[in-house]
């Protein structure tokens, strides 16, 4: 644990940090429609910004409350528009279907007429105990992956988000491994040829890691469930986060997890979310005028990178490598800093 002001400077040892070479791993980037907005900006041009940088690979969700909003609706206008772009940049896309949970907050994107009562706290939620909610997410996954299947540019298929794992600090409730398991039948029955991404939380500190254990001791933690049903394991991996505000300053988990236990089952191994933006003790992310936070500067983004690449120096290469912050770096670029884009671009023409 680290307790520190969380408003620093903009530390300028990022210019300096040697860049690790990654071999055959490809760089990308997550697209976070409902952070953009957050942060005022729009979301189709924020994404074009970030295609017009070399990386190779984009990670978009598909939102089942967005896409079904209404009974009966089915509408992925918004999805269409981002693919496209992702395609005319010549880059490969991971679409990630949910269909409960979807990366970027809250995570959880169930449309209210597919649910009439929420779901019980402190509860595992299993196909006896939701069938219409495991027929609406099975229906869904089935009609986008029927609608997106032709499209050469979609390389995988992400299915939920951190599929077991209780869904962050607001809510206990976990899906049950036999509810993500007939999930992914429906994914596969759907499109048998694409490989499935399930990702996973790395902890990264004995406290998370205790913790994460505790409340997924009866099933396993989204990892284990990734490597037992996955083609690809996805990690998020998060080497520095807040926990509370202490007065003026924050109480933060400050560690370096390693994939030890990963190298086994011979998975196809990613970084689905590699920390390139803060995370403090608040939902969107601090916009501090000439500071950095301190659980993220632009040094800590090549860090973080680096040490994935360590990992890949005595595992298997890593398939890929996702930043996740793409567009807080447009946010700070478009409020007068731009050493979030400029650490980044080291990293894309130096590795």
């Amino acid at each position: 644990m680290r307790l520190a002001k969380p408003l620093q400077p903009v530390d300028a040892s990022w210019k300096h940090l040697p860049i690790k070479p990654r071999g055959t791993t490809k760089l990308g980037f997550s697209l976070r429609p409902r952070q953009i907005e957050s942060f005022g900006l729009n979301v189709q041009e924020t994404l074009e910004a970030l295609l017009a940088l070399p990386f190779e690979l984009v990670r978009l969700p598909a939102y089942w409350n967005q896409i079904e909003a209404r009974a009966g609706g089915f509408d992925t206008s918004d999805l269409e528009r981002q693919l496209a772009a992702a395609e005319r940049a010549g880059k490969q896309v991971i679409l990630a279907i949910g269909a409960v949970k979807n990366f970027g907050y809250p995570e959880f994107y169930v449309p209210p007429h597919q649910l009439a009562q929420p779901l019980p706290e402190g509860s595992v939620v299993r196909p006896s105990t939701h069938a219409d909610l495991l027929a609406g997410a099975t229906r869904f996954i089935h009609r986008v992956v029927e609608r997106f299947r032709d499209r050469s540019t979609i390389v995988a298929w992400q299915l939920e988000h951190e599929s077991v794992d209780p869904l962050g600090v607001e809510h206990s409730w976990r899906l049950g491994a036999d509810f993500v398991e007939r999930e992914l039948d429906a994914l596969r029955g759907a499109d048998p040829t694409r490989p499935v991404m399930m990702s996973g939380f790395l902890p990264t500190s004995s406290v998370v890691r205790l913790s994460q254990w505790w409340q997924t001791r009866d099933q396993g933690d989204s990892l284990a469930v990734a490597r037992r049903l996955a083609d690809i394991v996805g990690i998020d991996y998060y080497p520095r986060h807040a926990l509370f505000r202490l007065g003026p300053r924050t109480v933060y988990l400050d560690g370096s997890g390693t994939i030890d236990d990963l190298r086994q089952g011979n998975k196809r191994l990613m970084v689905s979310e590699g920390q390139a933006e803060p995370w403090e003790a608040v939902t969107v992310p601090p916009n501090p005028g000439g500071r950095a936070m301190f659980s993220c500067g632009p040094a800590a983004v090549i860090r973080n990178y680096n040490a994935a690449m360590e990992w890949s120096s005595w595992t298997e290469p890593l398939e890929a490598y996702l930043f996740w912050g793409a567009d807080y770096w447009v946010l700070r670029d478009r409020s007068g800093d731009s050493t979030y884009l400029h650490a980044v671009k080291r990293i894309l023409t130096g590795s």
